[in-house]
């Protein structure tokens, strides 16, 4: 089996999430992103990184205020 390349394991994450998968995606994707090795490859990361996160704050919820 090849080994995993981080960015494109990242990149499936976030095409693929769903609400009931974020939280483990997003966790899977943070494991990923502290193995990368050059802060060029993580900078190539955070846009999926960003995304993954915005979907976990959407598909919370958003608090009462009552």
């Amino acid at each position: 089996m090849a080994p995993v390349d981080p960015l494109e394991e990242i990149r499936r994450l976030y095409y693929n999430a769903t609400k009931k998968t974020i939280q483990k995606d997003l966790a899977r994707a943070v494991q990923l992103l502290k193995s990368m090795p050059t802060e060029d490859e993580r900078q190539r990361a955070a846009v999926y990184m960003d995304g993954l996160s915005q979907m976990r704050s959407e598909w919370a919820g958003r608090p009462n205020k009552n």
